[in-house]
């Protein structure tokens, strides 16, 4: 990547100014610590105080440079130059500079992000057994299990693990049970199959 900054400084003289004869720019910037680019710019120079003048005046400034890069970016191995430079004599005796200053060679960090898969656990139903959800396709929450759980467990329940199953394009109830083993009464019993829709959450008992 590349970022351009600009820079604006002006310069107050001691005696007027008619015409730079020369001048320079020079610097000493680099990136510190904590993505800061810092350093100082070099200005040097002549100028004659009027136009019928032989003589010219020496000028030599040292002007800090402090910028803070966003943390986002990697500037490891980044290139600090400059990238243009003007001048401009304002009211006779000001000298305002116009620095650009150029990084470049340096990244943007991009976040990894990582899915995980959860585990819920609800609470046990029996007082003698103790129940869990194992999620299948999208189950955000335990709320959202506890809520298509049905309220009338036996005790003498056998299954103790339940997967939920979200119903996508094309399933039907055939495949759902050969995929999970599991009889169509024993899936009546834990939900309403009048009509299967896409998206709605299946509970399926697993021995």
């Amino acid at each position: 990547m590349k970022k351009i900054i600009p820079f604006k400084k002006d310069v107050i003289l001691n005696t007027p100014i008619s015409e730079i004869t020369s001048i320079s720019l020079e610097h000493n910037l680099k990136v510190d610590n904590d993505n800061l680019i810092t350093g100082e710019f070099i200005v040097s120079g002549e100028y004659k105080i009027s136009d019928n003048s032989t003589n010219t005046e020496v000028f030599n400034y040292n002007i800090p440079f402090d910028i803070h890069m966003s943390d986002r970016y990697d500037l490891n191995n980044a290139v600090v130059d400059i990238y243009d430079f003007y001048y401009e004599i304002v009211n006779s005796n000001i000298l305002s500079l116009h620095i650009e200053v150029c990084v470049n060679n340096f990244s943007e960090i991009k976040e990894e992000v990582k899915e995980e898969l959860v585990r819920e656990v609800i609470e046990p139903i029996a007082e003698t057994k103790e129940e869990s959800i194992e999620e299948v396709n999208e189950v955000d929450t335990v709320k959202e299990i506890n809520s298509i759980l049905p309220n009338d467990l036996d005790n003498n329940e056998t299954y103790v693990t339940y997967k939920v199953y979200m119903v996508k394009e094309n399933d039907s109830l055939e495949m759902i049970m050969d995929t999970y083993q599991v009889s169509q009464d024993k899936l009546e019993e834990y939900n309403d199959l009048t009509e299967l829709k896409i998206g709605d959450k299946l509970i399926i008992p697993q021995s």
